[in-house]
């Protein structure tokens, strides 16, 4: 069957030496199966109303490495001649790539070298190591060690897996989309995060072939949108922090980019607070844990709602290796935001009871004080004055103004900061 585009125009062919279309996605789903994780497909009501769309998650935080990234190792490794096998794979990541790559090489008997910048966490080194790799620390950037890499495996005769420019991962990337539209078919809208482009292109070349009138969107982060960029025809200016770190991809896949490119698929940029919003959501409302790369496809849903509205949306969550203490900023910011906790500023009396009454005040609308902050050397405008800060939960912005309004009935200047 000829592919599509989204405006239902048959696209041009991809070259003959790199197809890559539903039959390539079908043949890696049977070579990896039994080494990576069928995950599943489920309806999320909490997102759904959250929302205003019929949303469906696929769970690829469940694999056994935390992400979607082993479907493209494991299928990349079984395509390895018996020569290449015997030399060893070498590949490029600071992150969930790594660990895909080591692992499933360790499962085939293969050896595996992962070179990675100097700047990686330690954990994210001894993770690696602990699948039987041997870990290359060196680069100062992403760039600087893909090109250590290359030149070791010129050196020592390895096989370079990239991480998203590759047939062979991107095809084993596209088994989400296939399997998810094959245990949740009425799905009508998939929405995929986009890095280098590997998992969206093997996405859409596996759905666009088996429902050719199926929207298929891209999702970038602001700071990081290089695919849309080029694909707008503009120059690629990226960078900056962002919770998305796993999409936070400067060069984007040259094969990825010319596909896309002739599917005409849409690629969505999405504010850093839409992904903050979108963990929050699927940990509190849907109770799974995502990184902020893992959620960025719910964060279109939660950018662009009037794209979505009503339909059926499928979304990845493709990866759920966020840090801890990552996660808990990001739900106290949200908290915080949904009028959930407040911080109050007090400038008072230095007298006794003062405090006793503020929080009595507080405790009988049901408000529950988490965090007191009382300072009366410094800070505090006279010597007569003390200043105190208060961190307080409540169940919703409507207690919280009625608690502020019991304060100031009190005669209390309160400042919300």
């Amino acid at each position: 069957m000829p592919l599509r585009n989204l405006a239902g125009a048959v696209a041009a062919p991809l070259p003959s030496l790199v197809p890559l279309g539903l039959e390539e996605v079908r043949a890696a789903a049977a070579r990896i199966q039994g080494s990576v994780i069928r995950t599943p497909t489920l309806f999320s009501d909490a997102v759904s109303r959250a929302t205003g769309a019929k949303v469906w998650l696929k769970l690829d935080n469940l694999q056994a490495t935390g992400a979607f990234k082993e479907r493209g190792a494991a299928n990349r490794i079984a395509l390895l001649s018996a020569r290449e096998r015997a030399a060893g794979v070498i590949a490029m990541s600071a992150g969930n790539h790594a660990q895909a790559v080591a692992r499933h090489a360790s499962l085939a008997g293969i050896s595996a070298t992962i070179v990675m910048p100097k700047f990686t966490p330690a954990t994210k080194v001894v993770r690696t190591e602990g699948w039987g790799a041997r870990v290359v620390l060196q680069g100062e950037s992403l760039a600087e060690s893909a090109a250590h890499a290359r030149d070791l495996a010129l050196r020592e005769g390895l096989t370079f897996i990239h991480p998203y420019d590759d047939p062979g991962v991107i095809a084993g990337q596209g088994t989400l989309a296939l399997e998810m539209l094959e245990d949740a078919p009425e799905i009508s809208v998939l929405a995929v995060p986009v890095g280098g482009g590997g998992l969206l292109t093997g996405c859409a070349a596996a759905a666009l072939e088996l429902h050719p009138g199926m929207t298929v969107f891209g999702v970038e982060v602001e700071a990081y949108s290089a695919m849309a960029q080029r694909l707008g025809g503009r120059p690629v200016a990226v960078g900056g922090p962002t919770v998305a770190e796993g999409i936070a991809v400067r060069d984007v896949g040259e094969l990825p980019f010319a596909w896309l490119q002739r599917q005409g698929v849409e690629v969505l940029v999405v504010p850093e607070r839409a992904v903050e919003e979108a963990i929050a959501l699927l940990a509190e409302g849907a109770k799974v844990v995502a990184e902020g790369a893992g959620a960025a496809a719910l964060a279109a849903v939660l950018a662009f709602p009037e794209r979505f509205a009503g339909r059926a949306v499928g979304l990845p969550v493709t990866g759920g290796n966020i840090d801890a203490r990552a996660l808990s900023n990001v739900l106290l910011r949200q908290l915080l935001r949904d009028g959930r906790i407040l911080r109050l500023h007090f400038d008072i009396p230095d007298r006794p009871g003062m405090l006793a009454d503020i929080s009595a005040r507080i405790s009988a609308l049901g408000g529950n004080v988490i965090e007191v902050q009382h300072q009366q050397l410094f800070g505090a405008p006279t010597v007569q004055s003390t200043e105190l800060h208060l961190m307080v939960e409540v169940r919703d912005a409507a207690q919280g103004q009625a608690i502020i309004a019991a304060l100031e009935a009190g005669n209390y200047v309160v400042r919300r900061g």
